[in-house]
C-alpha cells in the first residue's frame, strides 16, 4: 500500500507527496510536530500540518532569507534570527566572516531537537560554534528587550498563525526597528504572492511606514505554496538596490550568487502591484 502526504495550503488546494514512514510526532507546548521520510524531498519536518523545510529544497529559503541582507549591510556583526529554529538561517550566517554573534530565538525547543537529529545537515551551525547563541525564547519578547543592538534581524516564521500570529504585526516591525543599530536592516519570509496577496501588501505597507527602505523579492521553493515565495526588506539606511554586486564575496551556496542579488527585485507586475500605495 503507498502512502501519500497532502498539505492543505489553502482551503480548495494542497500539495501532495509520496511518503515511506514516519520518523518523528510529538506535541510539543506549542505545537503539532512531525518529521516524515518522503521520496521525492527526503526529509521533511511538517508543524501544525504545514510543511517547514526539506532536505532536497531548504537551501532555497535558508540562502535567500539570508544573503540578500547580509551582502546589503556593509559590516554585519551581531544577527538575530526569530523563528528558524531547523538552523538553516544560523548556517548561512556562519558564511560571512564578519559575524561576531548569531543569536536564535526559537520559542519551541522541539524544534531544535528534532532537527538536529533528522536535519543535521540544515542545524549544522547548531553544533558548537562559538559564535552562535541559541535561546529557547519569545522572539518578541527578546526584540523588545534588546534595544540598539542588532546590525540584521531575520524573522524567519511560519506561516501567520498559531505562536506567529504576532510576527506579523506592525507593533513587532516597530520593535524590531528599535533593536537594530542606526543603520541595520531586517528581513522576513512573506508568504505567497498567488495565495497571502493580502497579507503581502499589509507587511509591506507596515513595513514603509517603519522603515524609510523596503523592498519586496521572491525565489522559487517547490514545497512551498505555489512555489513562488516573497520575503520583505526593512532598511533603515542601506538599500539593496545600491549594493555594487562586483565586490560581493563568492559564498558556498546553490540558489543564491551575487548576480541575482538584484534581478531578485524584478517583480512580475501581479507581485509588483502588492507594493504599490493604494489611493484612498
Amino acid at each position: 500500500m503507498e502512502l501519500w502526504y497532502t498539505e492543505r495550503q489553502t482551503p480548495n488546494h494542497g500539495i501532495t507527496t509520496k511518503i515511506n514512514k514516519t520518523l518523528h510526532h510529538e506535541v510539543t507546548d506549542f505545537q503539532s510536530l512531525d518529521v516524515i521520510e518522503t521520496e521525492q524531498f527526503g526529509n521533511m519536518l511538517v508543524l501544525d500540518g504545514m510543511v517547514m523545510t526539506t532536505d532536497i529544497d531548504e537551501f532555497v529559503y535558508h540562502e535567500m532569507i539570508t544573503h540578500i541582507a547580509m551582502n546589503t549591510h556593509p559590516n554585519p556583526k551581531n544577527v538575530l534570527v526569530v523563528g528558524g529554529g531547523d538552523g538553516g538561517v544560523i548556517r548561512e550566517i556562519l558564511k560571512h566572516s564578519s559575524v561576531e554573534k548569531a543569536v536564535l530565538a526559537e520559542i519551541d525547543g522541539g524544534v531544535i531537537e528534532a532537527s538536529k537529529k533528522y536535519f543535521p545537515e540544515i542545524a549544522s551551525g547548531l553544533f558548537g560554534d562559538a559564535r552562535v547563541d541559541i535561546q529557547v525564547a519569545d522572539g518578541i519578547k527578546h526584540i523588545a528587550e534588546n534595544k540598539n543592538k542588532y546590525d540584521v534581524i531575520m524573522v524567519d516564521s511560519t506561516e501567520p498563525v498559531g505562536p506567529a500570529v504576532g510576527l506579523f504585526e506592525k507593533g513587532f516591525y516597530e520593535g524590531i526597528r528599535e533593536a537594530l543599530k542606526e543603520d541595520g536592516i531586517m528581513v522576513a519570509q512573506t508568504e505567497s504572492p498567488w495565495f497571502n496577496r493580502d497579507l503581502i501588501r499589509r507587511v509591506f505597507a507596515d513595513l514603509s511606514a517603519t522603515f524609510p527602505i523596503t523592498r519586496l523579492y521572491t525565489a522559487s521553493i517547490p514545497t512551498y505554496p505555489s512555489g513562488l515565495w516573497s520575503f520583505t526588506i526593512g532598511s533603515k539606511k542601506h538599500d539593496p538596490l545600491d549594493v555594487d554586486v562586483r565586490e560581493l564575496p563568492a559564498l558556498d551556496t546553490k540558489y543564491y550568487r551575487p548576480e541575482i542579488h538584484k534581478t531578485v527585485f524584478e517583480l512580475p507586475q501581479f507581485v509588483r502591484e502588492l507594493t504599490v500605495k493604494e489611493e484612498k
